[in-house]
């Protein structure tokens, strides 16, 4: 089945998303903004129509895609060459990115993600199907805690997740200004409210030095910090491993540091992580992302499966898809794609939906391909650019 028609969309948000992070602002934008907003695309093929989404994070310390550098990406460099290829092709469409655009992990991640949805609706199978079976039925899913000036806001944050939501494990926003002194403190009033039975973590967002990391986990021993994610800049492996070494009995996740193959295998051969975070959107999809879960396997890390999937119905199925098809004992601590799920408002383009947090776990979808059905009048009515290659 071969593609016939590529077509490109930025959506609007009817709510705007802000957070607060060590490295500067969370911000999906106002309303009718461009920047900030997903990025939307449908391959037509043969009769089968494939749908991928990502909101590209720019402004931000790692990834550079914005909507516009993906829109030219799909549409003027490799576009044209995209047309004919068959849907099943993955390996080879990977290849021509990596000729063509190896930089740009966004666009390729949302090309990936509608050719598995093309994929399932052409073999009539969910994608986990396609990608290694139904290994995690339920996904336990994870909380993150956005920075505030106020202490008391991330308490409550923490526990309307608990208590509206049945979710068990957060991970709190970290590398406060005033140092990590202020992170220790803030984890300490959290810990107390929600108790000990949470699982617990901290992201700096390379906020720290390993100075600071090595300190803040041993102040926090008492309270048990469960994991701590990419405390430091994402190129400095060595000090990733010194913190490892360091022996704090903490498990020490790589993020930035991770976005691809190389990277994976860089971290592994430095002995930096105890696990790698995969967010589909910053490796280029599905098809990188299982090779960097080969990896990790052959290293004995353990994987995330991160990425907030902000009103976004299709990004979340496809890291619910992903992190269903991996074995339990190979996954820690729970998927990230919360933000897709309704608890911060509906997916303006998938009004309809039973995808959606229960006893703080999600069900992947069970229908052909994403499972995903998107509203085409709700879609018409949200977007604010459109563009077509054929």
């Amino acid at each position: 089945m071969r593609i016939e028609r590529i077509e490109i969309r930025v959506t609007d948000l009817p709510t705007r998303l802000q957070r607060q992070r060590s490295t500067g602002a969370y911000d999906t934008g106002a309303p009718g903004a461009l920047l900030g907003k997903p990025v939307l695309v449908k391959i037509f093929a043969e009769g089968v129509c494939g749908f991928g989404q990502i909101r590209p994070l720019a402004p931000h310390h790692s990834m550079p895609d914005t909507y516009a550098t993906m829109i030219s990406t799909l549409k003027h460099v490799c576009g044209s060459r995209l047309i004919g290829q068959s849907i099943f092709d993955v390996e080879s469409i990977h290849n021509l990115f990596d000729s063509l655009a190896p930089g740009n992990a966004m666009a390729r991640a949302v090309f990936d993600i509608a050719l598995y949805d093309a994929m399932g609706k052409a073999t009539k199978q969910p994608v986990y199907n396609l990608i290694g079976g139904l290994a995690q039925p339920r996904i336990p899913l994870e909380w993150s805690i956005s920075m505030a000036a106020d202490p008391e806001k991330m308490v409550a944050d923490a526990q309307r997740a608990i208590h509206e939501f049945g979710i068990r494990v957060l991970c709190m926003k970290s590398g406060h200004h005033d140092g990590w002194q202020m992170d220790a403190q803030n984890f300490r009033t959290i810990r107390k409210a929600v108790g000990p039975d949470i699982v617990f973590g901290m992201d700096p967002n390379t906020g720290w030095t390993v100075a600071d990391t090595i300190q803040a986990l041993r102040d926090l021993q008492d309270e048990r910090v469960d994991y701590i994610e990419q405390p430091v800049g994402r190129y400095d492996l060595n000090g990733m491993a010194a913190i490892r070494s360091a022996n704090t009995g903490v498990p020490l996740m790589a993020d930035e540091a991770c976005c691809s193959i190389q990277d994976a295998h860089a971290i592994v051969a430095a002995q930096a992580a105890d696990v790698l975070c995969i967010k589909l959107y910053k490796h280029g999809g599905i098809t990188p992302a299982r090779k960097i879960s080969a990896i990790a396997e052959a290293a004995n890390l353990k994987i995330n499966c991160g990425g907030l999937a902000v009103h976004s119905q299709l990004e979340a199925a496809a890291g619910a898809h992903f992190y269903a098809s991996r074995p339990t004992n190979h996954v820690m601590p729970a998927g990230e794609f919360i933000f897709g799920l309704g608890v911060i408002g509906a997916d303006p383009i998938v009004p309809e939906t039973d995808f959606v947090v229960k006893n703080g776990h999600v069900t992947p979808p069970s229908g052909p391909g994403l499972g995903i059905i998107v509203d085409e009048k709700a879609l018409d009515a949200h977007t604010l650019l459109t563009e077509i290659v054929q």
